[in-house]
């Protein structure tokens, strides 16, 4: 929780208004999103709000295969790019298949002893991607393995350093950086790295394995990097995706009582086929696809056939679970729970799958209170029915990674599936999954609230009007700043999903009456303003025109700074610079709205990491050496302005009072600030101005002044500037 965020009782069973249980209130209040003023609450700050979202949303919608290209709440490089999402759309990511014999501990470090790799070695068997990955480390001496958990890539691996002689072989910690990768590698003649883990503010870059290839060349070692599909990557890394060979063989088996061996091998290399083989199919399905690429090569079936065959099997599975008598309201309310926190922990999936079986319940019996049951529900058994897995691996929390136990649909495309079905073929229930993402989305828990909204863009997605009308406008009118933020995310996500019109929504909503629609239209272009800039800043200059004339209050103001500073912050930086430059020959709103949101993200370190250089800092050094780039003149247009500005001298000169105090311990940022502030002075009162801010710089809490500020003072007194503007 935030510490802007009011302290509340997360509990699902409890009617926050009045205190007594949720399914005793009347259906009515709970639908509605009416709240007493006592009630209105700080908003969350964008910063940690968008963090919050990057880390609690499923995978699909922020993971390398979504729709938005380079910055949607991590930074360059550090968003989602690149494709369609709708249709055979996904909204997790982990698939497992057993292949060898051993898993083995996934996160244990040191020394693997000679008889377990053999064992291991010795039941594994070879394929064409072994065979590719093999000719990369042989010349490259490591090698990027990528792929799904739990499809042999450990025990692939393993035999890779194996057939390159590279024994004994150390296992690395898979949370090693991978700055700090290059340190980690010692004696040994094998190293392999694991299930890798990267930040997307910290990927693998081509640079950090050129520095790894040349430690290696030292020893005569090789490495093997084994990763999944969230570790992120620099574009220019290459990777060797691995496919295990066993689906491929089992299909393989079935075709033989069909076809001749030539028409099996063609029917194998379809696309149809591979992408059949990637999933997790039941053993029915597997035959049932066998039949299908019998007909196909009979003429029988079109290839549009064998390819939608397998999405088909997907969403006719989840027509049957709510179809059947046999499957209780309380199991299909723990299906739609797990939709909508797939990847999520189970704990925490099936205390809100109780509440939503008390909401749905309620409709279908008329009134009846749920009467849950304690103990005896068997999670063997609800997992075997949802055909989902459950394994550990590491939750962020606001206190750092938590270790939780997470279950996920073993076919990534359920959740979409299951949550339209539920949605668009069984709308009786509309009024219980109202009231339920009602209550999540007000939720102390920040997993809880974000999993709301990707739930509302799913069903926006399949609805766009009716999921507008029942959940997005009634949360973004609403007066608690949860219920609006829970709108803004739902819109972001939704048109991740390709749901048509929402920036025309957004463009609307910023011109609205109610200052909460604009409020949460506001903080959306924070996160979607990268893929539209130039159309986000005009709605925020306009929005900024109208807060300036209604005198709104500063809750909006704040947030049209803050959604700004994150857009020049965001892949589409260079763009947002220029614009604000420009921004300085408008009226004052938006000359001032330019500089409090370049000040704002004067405050900001480079990546968002506690220490780092100041993110602009680092960019006026990197443009100032790069030919052809303005960007650096463009700062210095701003930093002028700021300082000179008397509504903002004060907080300029604060934030270079930060940068120099950060400048004493980093002698990158001393380098580029020993050319910034040359710039800055221009004419005497700048130079009187900062020559006085270096004499007189505090240390850090109140400590001597640092030594940096004479040097950074030396570079401003060798010419005094001449008075020009």
């Amino acid at each position: 929780m935030s510490p802007a965020e009011p302290a509340e009782d997360p509990r699902p069973g409890t009617d926050q208004a009045s205190g007594r249980p949720e399914d005793e209130a009347p259906e009515a209040a709970a639908e509605t999103d009416t709240e007493p003023a006592e009630e209105t609450d700080a908003p969350q700050d964008v910063w940690s709000a968008r963090r919050d979202l990057w880390h609690h949303s499923p995978g699909i919608m922020l993971g390398s295969s979504a729709a938005i290209g380079g910055s949607l709440v991590g930074g360059d490089q550090h968003g989602v790019s690149g494709g369609r999402v709708v249709g055979d759309v996904i909204m997790g990511s982990k698939t497992e298949i057993h292949y060898g014999g051993w898993a083995g501990p996934a996160y244990a470090s040191g020394d693997l002893p000679q008889d377990v790799l053999e064992r291991l070695t010795a039941l594994f068997a070879g394929c064409e991607t072994f065979d590719t990955a093999l000719g990369v480390l042989r010349t490259e001496r490591v090698v990027v393995l990528t792929g799904a958990p739990f499809t042999g890539r450990r025990t692939a691996a393993l035999n890779l350093l194996r057939q390159v002689g590279a024994s004994p072989v150390r296992i690395l910690d898979p949370d090693t950086s991978p700055a700090d990768l290059p340190l980690e590698l010692g004696s040994s003649q094998g190293f392999l790295l694991g299930d890798m883990i990267t930040r997307r503010n910290q990927p693998l870059r081509e640079s950090h394995l050129r520095a790894v290839q040349a430690k290696l060349a030292e020893h005569g070692s090789y490495l093997v990097i084994t990763a999944g599909l969230h570790t992120s990557f620099e574009d220019t890394v290459r990777t060797t995706e691995w496919k295990p060979p066993a689906p491929e063989e089992v299909l393989r088996a079935h075709l033989g009582a069909r076809v001749t061996e030539d028409e099996a091998g063609a029917l194998l290399r379809l696309a149809a086929t591979r992408d059949f083989l990637a999933r997790q199919h039941q053993l029915r399905e597997v035959v049932a696809f066998s039949q299908e690429l019998a007909a196909y090569a009979r003429g029988e079936r079109r290839a549009e056939e064998l390819e939608r065959f397998s999405l088909t099997a997907v969403e006719q599975q989840v027509q049957e679970w709510f179809d059947d008598g046999t499957v209780s309201l309380h199991d299909k309310a723990f299906l739609i729970a797990l939709a909508a926190f797939d990847e999520g922990p189970y704990a925490l999936t099936a205390e809100l799958s109780d509440l939503l079986y008390g909401f749905l319940l309620n409709i279908e019996e008329g009134g009846v209170r749920a009467r849950i049951p304690v103990f005896g529900t068997s999670i063997a058994k609800r997992l075997q029915l949802a055909r989902a897995r459950r394994y550990p691996e590491n939750e962020h929390t606001e206190w750092g990674p938590v270790r939780q136990m997470k279950s996920a649909f073993l076919d990534d495309r359920t959740p979409m599936a299951l949550l339209v079905e539920v949605w668009t073929g069984h709308p009786s229930s509309r009024p219980a999954l109202v009231r339920w993402l009602k209550r999540l989305a007000e939720d102390g828990r920040p997993l809880v609230r974000n999993r709301a909204a990707a739930t509302a863009a799913v069903l926006a997605a399949a609805d766009l009007p009716s999921a507008m009308a029942l959940l997005i406008e009634p949360w973004a009118a609403a007066r608690r700043y949860r219920f609006c933020l829970a709108a803004a995310n739902a819109l972001t996500l939704a048109h991740l999903l390709d749901t048509p019109n929402i920036p025309r929504i957004l463009h609307d909503w910023c011109t609205e009456e109610s200052g909460r629609i604009r409020w949460t239209a506001i903080r959306a272009y924070a996160l979607l303003g990268p893929e539209m800039p130039e159309v986000a800043l005009a709605a925020l200059s306009g929005a900024a025109r109208k807060v300036d004339a209604e005198a709104a209050d500063g809750e909006e103001a704040e947030e049209l700074v803050h959604s700004t500073a994150v857009l020049l912050l965001s892949g589409a930086g260079p763009t947002v610079l220029s614009r604000l430059a420009g921004f300085l020959q408008d009226e004052q709103s938006v000359r001032g709205l330019a500089l409090r949101a370049f000040l704002e993200a004067c405050t900001r370190a480079e990546d968002d990491v506690d220490e780092a250089r100041p993110a602009l800092l680092a960019w006026y050094a990197r443009a100032a050496v790069t030919p052809g780039v303005e960007d650096d003149r463009l700062l210095v247009t701003l930093w002028r302005a700021a300082l000179s500005e008397r509504a903002h001298t004060g907080v300029a000169l604060d934030r270079l009072r930060d940068w120099v105090r950060q400048a004493d311990t980093d002698p990158e940022s001393e380098a580029a600030l020993s050319a910034l502030l040359p710039s800055l002075a221009v004419a005497g009162p700048d130079h009187q101005r900062l020559s006085h801010l270096l004499r007189t710089v505090p240390g850090a809490h109140g400590g001597p002044p640092p030594s940096v500020a004479a040097r950074l003072l030396a570079t401003l007194t060798p010419a005094l500037p001449t008075a020009r503007s």
